[in-house]
């Protein structure tokens, strides 16, 4: 028996048009340097329409590779729509990128079109003589656009252009956008999302199980259009009617303090450093964040610290997501049972998350056995779903698939109400005398510590126990810990054996271009000596 169902493919011009009818009032708020500019979905849905018919003149045509250089604002957002719309591919570029690896991501990906902020032209322009496919450059916005050569203004291209573009009915499985990883090891891989894949992750989002987004919302996009697609969140905006509030290059803990004050956001999402340096900008001060009822945080482990201190100044308890650029990101979130206690529900926010509906993860241990889901078992996650890449582009390395599941590279435990908690990265987990040792949760038991801004736990070689943790912390301005209160402090945190007997203090860790702490960096800095380390000895045990 057959269903007579009617059928239809998902397509990201579906999710456009819903918006564009359904919502039309709902808006696209970009902060400016002297205020806000404010655009309907129904005017940001025909301008869409106008830019898909200006790159249509230029000559991109289907899975042609159309380029974003651009801040988190409304060009951008008109962009996501009109290039998978019109059977382009959209491929956002990481603008925080080394000029090599940019000129890489673009020319593996065989860009033919890049829209650029003028801000951004500088940047650009330090690889724009080594893009042999890049044919066309349009710039958003007033600035010197010269030492790209000949370009076209973006307004310009709209304002000759008609509304109405005639969306093509496209196969759902085809490429709609694609992203790089942040390439930590090696280069960048390319992930290309499909039509369906994303509109099944737009709908999985905004369930009231996950982020719960709707009409009544107006949500600060923080993280960056170009890390992951903005976690799917202007796609997810624009089927459910949420304002979307772009912050472009305002993104200090002053300039966000300043908007959610200004403009009264409901929700917001971004990596922790970024709650960080808002608690900072905040601290002290009668800045009003109360509009707040959700503030996700996700592209790394989240501190159980940060967790209480936005519960304390804003009055709500931040989210934790999980997820990568592989899995479109949303694959977890770290939502409490309904039967927790709330003695319980802190402990369940600071794991990674618990899976959502879509997908599926399972936890392989150092031998490929398949661990038990009892929150003991370690190992390593692989996740599968119809939102996850089965590939990377142009490249299929094998080593990262194992029977149609992706490995993510993440180490931990599930438990059996689908709850993760991350231990480390498996190139970041610290191999002490045959044991491993938890980087992810020594730096979240330092940062519980008052004086301790941010940690970053490495391994570093030891003749005795092969490897062992050297913490690197950033003080809170104007205080001053030592290394034997810290580890006096983890004294009854963390296992005797795991008391790190090295430290190192800084006035800044180094980040990857999407905001997580850059270990590679931190080792070979100590590798090179250039890092001032402090050997203390560590309390005996009992």
């Amino acid at each position: 028996m057959r269903s007579t169902m009617q059928d239809g493919p998902l397509l990201i011009s579906g999710i456009l048009r819903h918006g564009q009818f359904v919502y039309s009032e709902s808006e696209v708020i970009t902060v400016e340097p002297d205020g806000y500019r404010t655009a309907t979905f129904s005017q940001v849905g025909e301008r869409a329409e106008r830019l898909a018919s200006a790159l249509h003149r230029l000559g991109v045509r289907a899975d042609d590779r159309v380029a974003t250089f651009m801040w988190n604002n409304q060009a951008h957002v008109e962009a996501y729509f009109a290039v998978p719309s019109m059977g382009a591919v959209l491929h956002t570029l990481n603008i925080r990128l080394f000029p090599e690896q940019l000129a890489y991501v673009i020319n593996h990906a065989e860009d033919k079109v890049i829209i650029v902020d003028a801000s951004l032209v500088p940047v650009l322009a330090r690889v724009v003589d080594s893009l042999p496919t890049v044919e066309t450059i349009i710039v958003n916005g007033d600035g010197e656009t010269s030492p790209l050569g000949e370009t076209h203004d973006y307004e310009e291209l709209l304002a000759v252009e008609e509304g109405g573009f005639d969306w093509p009915e496209l196969d759902e499985r085809a490429a709609a956008a694609m992203c790089y990883t942040s390439g930590t090891t090696g280069q960048p891989k390319g992930v290309v999302y499909s039509h369906r894949s994303t509109v099944l992750h737009s709908m999985a989002s905004t369930s009231a199980s996950a982020l719960g987004m709707t009409e009544r919302d107006k949500a600060l996009i923080v993280v960056p259009m170009f890390h992951a697609n903005a976690w799917g969140t202007p796609y997810a905006g624009f089927l459910v009617g949420t304002t979307l509030l772009m912050p472009q290059m305002f993104l200090r803990g002053e300039d966000l303090v300043r908007i959610i004050s200004e403009q009264r956001p409901t929700f917001s999402c971004g990596v922790p450093t970024i709650w960080n340096d808002v608690l900072r900008a905040a601290a002290g001060s009668d800045a009003d964040l109360s509009s707040l009822r959700a503030v996700l945080a996700g592209g790394s482990a989240v501190p159980r610290a940060l967790i209480q201190a936005i519960d304390a100044r804003v009055g709500i308890p931040l989210t934790q997501g999980w997820g990568m650029t592989e899995t479109s990101p949303l694959a977890a979130l770290g939502i409490p049972p309904a039967r927790a206690s709330a003695d319980q529900e802190l402990d369940y926010r600071t794991k990674a998350g618990r899976v959502v509906h879509g997908v599926e993860l399972r936890v392989v241990g150092r031998d490929g056995e398949f661990m038990p889901h009892d929150g003991v078992s370690i190992g390593e996650f692989e996740i599968r779903g119809p939102w996850v890449t089965g590939s990377y582009y142009k490249d299929r390395d094998p080593s990262k698939f194992h029977d149609g599941w992706l490995r993510t590279g993440d180490v931990g435990t599930l438990d059996a109400r689908g709850f993760m908690q991350i231990t480390d990265r498996t190139k970041d987990v610290i191999k002490s005398g045959g044991e491993w040792i938890s980087s992810v949760e020594l730096e979240n038991q330092v940062m519980a510590h008052p004086d301790v801004y941010e940690a970053a736990v490495v391994a570093v070689p030891d003749p005795k126990w092969q490897e062992r943790p050297l913490v690197v912390v950033v003080p809170v301005p104007g205080r001053d810990p030592t290394a034997h209160e810290l580890v006096e402090f983890l004294v009854g945190r963390v296992a005797r054996w795991w008391l790190p007997e090295r430290w190192t203090f800084v006035k800044e860790i180094p980040k990857t271009s999407v905001g997580k702490f850059d270990k590679k960096v931190l080792r070979a800095d100590h590798a090179a000596g250039a890092l001032d380390v402090i050997e203390v000895e560590v309390p005996p045990g009992e």
